[in-house]
């Protein structure tokens, strides 16, 4: 391979990695194709967290747990348990952000997610607002949580 041909190569390499930086710290954290089933199933409940906020085994014990899922039953039928973790598995964190198993698996213990939202940024009164609840109600302050969109440029925290 010519090294002028190399070059070519290199530059679209590098064009392509920082699309892909741009889109991350643009706040977008949701797969381009989300799996159906996953919206029907956990989004019914809570927010539908982006795969790749947690760790492949993070997600493994949880879809393993279901029958005990944060205080409730969210059990699925077989195929839909082996869908939803297939996708999961598929999409699942791999970069440094999420490279650790948080405790109890809880997005909100993650190093990244207290990083984001220590003191200074998020005040602690707020997450006992009724109008927030907890820190994983996501949309309370992200108005695009569900569509895997974190900018921060779209944070409304509420009264």
């Amino acid at each position: 391979m010519s090294l002028k041909r190399l070059s070519s190569w290199s530059l679209v390499l590098l064009s392509l990695a920082t699309f892909m930086s741009v889109a991350q710290a643009d706040g977008n954290l949701m797969p381009a194709t989300v799996l159906p089933l996953y919206k029907q199933e956990c989004a019914s409940c809570h927010t539908p967290y982006p795969p790749g906020v947690l760790p492949a085994a993070s997600w493994k014990r949880l879809m393993g747990g279901l029958s005990k899922h944060y205080g409730t039953d969210a059990s699925l039928d077989a195929k839909d348990l082996q869908d939803i973790s297939a996708w999961l598995q598929a999409h699942a964190g791999t970069y440094k952000r999420v490279s650790e198993e948080p405790p109890q698996d809880r997005i909100t213990l993650t190093a990244w997610f207290m990083r984001k939202h220590n003191t200074r940024e998020v005040a602690p009164e707020v997450w006992k607002r009724a109008s927030v609840g907890s820190a994983s109600n996501c949309v309370a302050c992200h108005a695009n949580a569900a569509q895997g969109n974190f900018n921060e440029r779209d944070i409304r925290i509420p009264r």
